[in-house]
C-alpha cells in the first residue's frame, strides 16, 4: 500500500490548483487521482472559456464565489501573459429583454460594485445605446462589462499540473476511485487498477462525482444531484462577426441553475450559441441521452427514491425541461431562442456542433437546487460539492481559501516550507 500525506480526488481545475497550493506551501507526499489520461478532461476544458466578472453574483449569498472571481482575474491574466495562453478581451453585454429584467440589471449594477468591481468597469445602457455598439442586437437595456475575457482553462490546468509536479505532486492518471474506507486517523482508497493507497487527509474535488465520493465518507446522505448537458452550435466563419461582443441575458427562471442560450466569443476566434440544459444519466454522457444502460437505471432509481422526484411535481421545472429537450433535438429551436435578441441570426448560419459540457447541481432535501458551493469535513477529509460556474474563473483564489480553511481547522497541520513559484498564497489571502 502506498502511503501519502494528502490525496486529492479529481484532476480538474479545482483539484489541480489545490494540489499546487499545498505542494507550494509544504514538503509533503501528495497525489491527485484522476480517472482520465490527462487533467481537465471534463468541465475544466468543456466550458465557454469565459473569465467572468462577478457583477451578476449576489454578494450576500455568493460572496466567496464573487470574491474568488474578482481576485483570480489578475492571477489568470498574469499567468496567461507569462505562458502564452490566449487572453482575448471580448467584453460582455448582459441583456434585459423587458422592464422586469431591467430591474434585475439595476440590482446587478449594485452587486458589481459591492463585489469589488470599479464603476468604470460597468455601464448601464438603453436598448438604443446597445444597438449603436452592436447593430444586430435588440434589447430593452443592458449592462456592458468591459472586463469579460475568453481564455483556455484546460491549458491553464495543464500548466498548473506541471508546477505542482515540480513541487513533488504525483498525478495518478487513468485511475478511478472504487471504494473509500475511512479509519480513525486515515483513509484507505481502492483504485480500479487493484492498487490501494492511504492518507491522513483526503480532499474530494471530483466534480460531477463529488457527491458519490462524499457519501462514501458518510456525508451528504440527504442530498441528491442531477446531471445536465449544455450543448452549443458553432457559427460558420462568415458569421463570426455578426456580433463582436459576448451576449448573455438575464435568466428567465431564477430558481434554476440554467441560462437561456447566449452568443459567446471564444478565444480561438470562433463564435458559439448555447448552452441548453439537457438531463442525462451520468457526468460524462456527452452524446446521446441514455448513456450506459446500467448507469441510466441506477440514476432513474435514485431520482424516483430521492429528492429529485420533488422537482417532477413542479410545473415550471417540467416546462423548462421540455424547452431544453426541444433545443437539443432541434437546431432551429435553439437558434430561435437567440433570435429574441439577435433577430438576424438564422439556423443555417450554424453547421457544426460545439463541445458539450456537463454541470451537476445539487438538490436539497426540500427538492430545490442548492445555489452555492457545499463544503463538508470529517476528521480526515474535506469535500467540495456543487462547485459550478463561475468555478473555473475563481479557482486560483477559491482553492487558496479552501487551503486556509483546512489550516484553520487543523487538518492541514504540517510544517510550512513555501516556494512561491507562480502565485503567492499570502497575497491572495490579503485580498479576501
Amino acid at each position: 500500500m502506498k502511503i501519502f500525506d494528502v490525496i486529492i480526488i479529481g484532476g480538474g481545475i479545482l483539484g489541480t490548483t489545490i494540489s499546487y497550493w499545498i505542494s507550494d506551501l509544504y514538503d509533503l507526499k501528495i497525489c491527485v487521482i484522476e480517472k482520465e489520461s490527462q487533467v481537465a478532461m471534463h468541465a475544466s476544458s468543456r466550458n465557454t472559456g469565459v473569465v467572468h466578472s462577478p457583477f451578476y453574483l449576489n454578494p450576500d449569498s455568493k460572496k466567496i464565489l464573487a470574491k474568488s472571481a474578482l481576485i483570480s482575474y489578475n492571477m489568470w491574466e498574469n499567468l496567461a501573459k507569462e505562458s502564452g495562453i490566449p487572453w482575448k478581451k471580448t467584453g460582455v453585454f448582459e441583456l434585459a429583454l423587458d422592464e422586469k429584467q431591467h430591474e434585475s440589471l439595476k440590482d446587478y449594477m449594485k452587486w458589481g460594485i459591492k463585489n469589488g468591481l470599479l464603476e468604470e468597469d460597468l455601464e448601464l445602457l438603453t436598448g438604443n445605446e446597445v444597438s449603436k455598439k452592436e447593430p444586430n442586437v435588440k434589447c430593452h437595456s443592458a449592462i456592458y462589462c468591459k472586463k469579460e475575457v475568453s481564455t483556455d482553462f484546460g491549458a491553464f490546468t495543464r500548466l498548473i499540473r506541471k508546477e505542482s509536479e515540480k513541487n513533488g505532486t504525483q498525478f495518478l492518471l487513468g485511475n478511478k476511485v472504487n471504494l473509500v474506507e475511512e479509519k480513525k486517523d486515515h483513509s484507505i482508497i481502492n483504485l480500479d487498477d487493484q492498487s490501494t493507497i492511504s492518507s491522513k487527509l483526503v480532499i474530494n474535488c471530483a466534480g460531477g462525482n463529488s457527491l458519490d465520493i462524499a457519501k462514501q465518507f458518510g456525508l451528504a446522505k440527504k442530498y441528491s444531484d442531477l446531471h445536465f448537458r449544455g450543448e452549443y452550435w458553432i457559427a460558420d466563419s462568415k458569421y463570426n462577426e455578426l456580433v463582436k461582443t459576448s451576449i448573455y441575458t438575464v435568466a428567465e427562471f431564477k430558481g434554476y441553475p440554467f441560462l437561456d442560450p447566449h452568443w459567446i466569443k471564444k478565444a480561438d476566434g470562433q463564435s458559439e450559441v448555447g448552452p441548453n440544459a439537457v438531463p442525462i444519466p451520468s457526468p460524462d454522457t456527452y452524446s446521446g441521452y441514455m448513456g450506459d444502460i446500467s448507469t441510466s437505471i441506477s440514476k432513474l432509481k435514485e431520482i424516483v427514491t430521492g429528492n429529485a422526484i420533488k422537482l417532477l411535481s413542479d410545473p415550471e421545472f417540467l416546462s423548462l425541461i421540455s424547452k431544453e429537450w426541444l433545443s437539443s433535438i432541434s437546431k432551429t429551436a435553439m437558434i430561435n431562442r437567440v433570435q429574441k435578441f439577435i433577430p438576424k441570426i438564422r439556423p443555417e448560419y450554424f453547421s457544426e456542433r460545439g463541445t458539450a459540457g456537463i454541470r451537476t447541481p445539487l438538490i436539497t432535501p426540500e427538492g430545490k437546487f442548492l445555489p452555492d458551493v457545499l463544503e463538508l469535513t470529517t476528521a480526515s477529509s474535506f469535500h467540495i460539492i456543487n462547485y459550478n460556474s463561475p468555478g473555473a474563473t475563481g479557482a486560483p483564489a477559491y482553492s487558496a481559501f479552501v487551503v486556509k480553511k483546512m489550516q484553520d481547522q487543523g487538518i492541514l497541520d504540517f510544517t510550512k516550507n513555501p516556494k512561491r513559484s507562480i502565485w503567492n498564497f499570502e497575497e491572495v489571502l490579503n485580498q479576501a
